[in-house]
């Protein structure tokens, strides 16, 4: 596994190491020993699965209590995945990373605890598998909306997204709920 850091050194764009012949192909999607050995000593709690069709947007997503990490990757089709920083202490506080993950680079981000984070599905229809290190906890939920501008995210939309009407009420920075 190849382990790369973003703009956000926090956020790690996970390369796995892909064995493939004629029969098809095999990667490990976490080995705890090489996460470790990567700075990314974690236990995961609770998986995580979804499907959505072209032009969903889903987040930006946290909770304020029972932060989850999570260790995103995408089974088939293919999003424009997004990590926000809403740890007011740290200096990359308000910033974002984004990647394309895919079914086929077989990419993953690791998106800390402290992180706002969402996706918007670029393809017919993508199936979204995660790892959390906490359990979900829908009374800690908060939803960073995806479209403030002060978070200057270039969504590459195709028309207007498709969003649940939690992530339409999702609130800009400035008077969102953060960690400290």
């Amino acid at each position: 596994m190849e382990f790369q850091r973003l703009a956000i050194p926090d956020v790690v764009l996970v390369k796995p190491k892909v064995f493939g012949d004629a029969r098809g192909w095999f990667f490990e999607s976490w080995e705890a020993r090489k996460f470790a050995a990567a700075g990314l000593d974690v236990a995961f709690v609770q998986d995580n699965y979804s499907r959505s069709v072209k032009g969903t947007l889903r987040g930006l997503h946290y909770q304020v209590k029972q932060p989850q990490g999570k260790l995103v990757r995408v089974t088939a089709g293919e999003v424009f995945d997004v990590a926000v920083d809403i740890r007011r202490s740290s200096p990359s506080f308000g910033r974002s990373v984004s990647t394309i993950l895919s079914g086929e680079n077989r990419h993953q981000l690791w998106i800390p605890a402290g992180f706002a984070h969402g996706f918007y599905v670029l393809s017919e229809s993508a199936e979204f598998f995660y790892k959390c290190t906490d359990f979900y906890a829908p009374e800690h939920e908060r939803t960073l909306s995806w479209d403030d501008p002060a978070l200057g995210i270039a969504w590459p939309l195709e028309g207007a997204p498709l969003l649940s009407p939690k992530d339409l009420q999702g609130k800009p920075l400035a008077a969102a709920e953060c960690y400290p």
